[in-house]
Formats: C-alpha cells, structure tokens, sequence
C-alpha cells in the first residue's frame, strides 16, 4: 500500500510537469510563506509506520527561473518494529534550504527541487537495548512539485521528496539496526501566501487628440515672407529588444551590431546633437526593481557600443526607464500571450536632447 502511494504520488508530479513544461514567465520577485502539512513514508531500516507532520517554509521568487524556500519541518510515525512490549515514535526534525526549478510562471507553476540542511533523528522507542537514539546529521533532497495561484496573493504548492539523512540507532540483540543513511519519502501540501510582490504599474491612456480650427488670416495684397524655423534632422530612433538582447539578457547580440552601426553613422553625420539619450525600456513581467535594473544595464550595452565607433561618450547618456512607460497595456493576458502582446513594451529609444544652435539663428 505505501509503495503504491508513493507510485501514484510520483506519476502524478511528472505528469503535471511534463504539461506545462513550455508555459512562460510571470515573474513579480515576490517573498512568500509556506505554511502546510506533510504525510510521511519512513525508511524500512527504522521499522516505523507512515506518519505523518507539519512544517512552514519562506520563498523568495529570485528569478523568471529559480526560487528559494528554507524553513523547519517536523514529522512523527508510530514504531512498528514486531518487539514484544515495544511501543514509542519514530521523530525527525528538520532546518533546510531548498532551490525550485520553476518550468513556469503562470498560475500553474510546476517545479523540480534539491535541498540541503539539518535532521534531528529520534528513535524513540521503549526499547531498553536500543543506543544511540537521537542523532543530528546532514540532510539532503530532491523531488518535484507543482503552485497554483488562485489569485497574485494567494496558492497552494504540492511536492513530493526523497530525503536522506543519518540515524545511529540499533539493538543488535533485538534484531533492529538503523545506523546509516535512512531515506524517507515527503508528500506535502501547503498554502501559498505572497507578500512584497509589486503591484502592476497602471497605464495611463493617452488623452485624445483635440481638433484645433485653423485660423483666419485677413487677405493681404503684400503677403510676409515666411522664415522657416531650424528644424531637427536626427530623429528618434525605436529599436526591439528582441533585435539587441535575448529574453531577459542584457549582453548585445551579434545581429545588433549592424542596427547600432547605422545610429553611429548618423551620430557622426550630426556632430550638432550635443546630447543623446539612450533609453531602455521593458515590459511588465518582473519586480519594478528587476526590470528598472535591466533596462539601464540594456542602456548602457548599447552606449558602450556606439561609443566605440568613434562617438565622443559625453554626448550619449544611458538611462532606465524600467516598465514605466509603456506603449502597450494588454490587460487580461497571461502566459505565452503576454510575452508576445508586450513585445512593443521591450524597446531601446534612442533620441536627441540637446541640439547645437549655430547655423539655425
């Protein structure tokens, strides 16, 4: 029967990840809290029933890829070891770190794990001969498990681990020997409760454009001349993430050198634009911090470029601009869709700020 538990239990998680392996990223840099209960399968070496505990984790959401989670755990299980008289519980008590693997950051998040820590091992079992009882050692896990978030505060995670640590405990007249590496098999189920994640930055709509009339000039038999003003001839450059970086990558690309090559050109061509700036935008996935990050070391990728093609490094000023001004909204979508309706948001604008006056007087 326990083996079978752990079967469907282990077919169950591979197959969920297996589904949304290919799902896309929802990344906010949230902290959250695990609170939950565990069923636990012991070593057949500490001749114990399953049983069964409790534990709490904090998480940190590190990455479009990666989590953290470290908390205390603690589970117990009856004595099952066929001694006459025997009676007691087998206790284990836990402080450990774990890594996740997130396949996805959409509201079903699967996951594959690996943790290292502590285990307090306590055979405490009304059996006279046994020595050695209670021992602290390493700890050490692997398993995979799955989120579902009902709404941006609020989940559940499930997992199911492999998890080795050591015990000392034996009676060698009675038969019974647990001295050694004992694995034991988690399967845990807990709420998810997000705090600090960052609240998506509203878009303003642009206001509509208002129809001036045009005015009325009297009939003049001797019409003035007409002074044209000095206009601007570098004009703003746009230029997609996605022809400079990879996702979520801040190191230029091979195929952007040839676009950067062609703003050079007309930086040179226009020794009058004293400044330029160099902005770099993203879209919304991610903390505000994480993406005001990236965008200002896109920035300054793309103006160490240009500035090795001969442009003078004061006239260009690098800055992020984060996810704070977007083009697009794309509200509702989610997943794979909002990767690609937000791509107008990824951007690099590069414009004159300054503008030399001689010649225009």
């Amino acid at each position: 029967m326990k083996k079978n538990i752990l079967r469907i239990a282990i077919a169950a998680s591979l197959g969920f990840v297996a589904c949304a392996a290919y799902a896309e990223e929802e990344f906010q840099g949230a902290w959250y809290a695990v609170p939950g209960v565990s069923y636990m399968s012991s070593d057949n070496d500490l001749k114990a029933n399953d049983g069964g505990g409790a534990f709490i984790k904090l998480g940190k959401e590190l990455s479009p890829s990666w989590d953290i989670q470290g908390g205390v755990g603690y589970n117990q299980a009856n004595q099952d070891t066929g001694i006459a008289g025997a009676s007691g519980h087998y206790k284990q008590t836990t402080l450990g770190l774990d890594a996740l693997y997130m396949l996805s950051r959409d509201k079903f998040r699967p996951f594959v794990l690996a943790g290292l820590g502590v285990a307090h091992n306590n055979v405490d079992y009304s059996v006279a001969s046994i020595q050695d009882k209670s021992h602290t050692s390493w700890l050490a896990g692997v398993g995979v498990g799955a989120q579902y978030l009902f709404t941006d505060s609020f989940g559940i995670q499930a997992d199911v681990r492999q998890q080795w640590s050591r015990s000392s405990a034996k009676a060698v007249s009675q038969g019974f020997d647990s001295d050694g590496v004992v694995g034991n098999t988690l399967i845990s189920l807990g709420g998810i409760f997000h705090f600090g994640a960052p609240a998506p930055m509203p878009v303003v709509a642009a206001p509509e454009p208002v129809a001036v009339p045009a005015p009325v000039v009297a009939a003049d038999p001797e019409p003035l001349p007409v002074v044209e003003a000095c206009k601007p001839n570098f004009e703003t450059i746009t230029i997609s993430a996605e022809k400079l970086f990879g996702f979520d990558k801040y190191k230029l690309q091979d195929e952007a050198k040839p676009v950067l090559d062609e703003v050079a050109a007309k930086l040179i061509a226009h020794p009058e634009f004293e400044l330029v700036i160099v902005a770099g935008h993203t879209d919304r996935i991610g903390s505000e911090a994480y993406n005001l990050k990236l965008s200002e070391r896109r920035a300054n990728a793309v103006k160490a470029y240009i500035v090795t093609k001969g442009i003078d490094s004061s006239r260009l000023q690098a800055v992020g601009k984060g996810k704070s001004e977007p083009v697009v909204e794309c509200k509702g979508v989610k997943g794979k869709a909002a990767i690609e309706c937000l791509q107008p948001n990824r951007r690099v604008v590069i414009y004159a700020q300054e503008q030399h006056k001689s010649g225009c007087d």
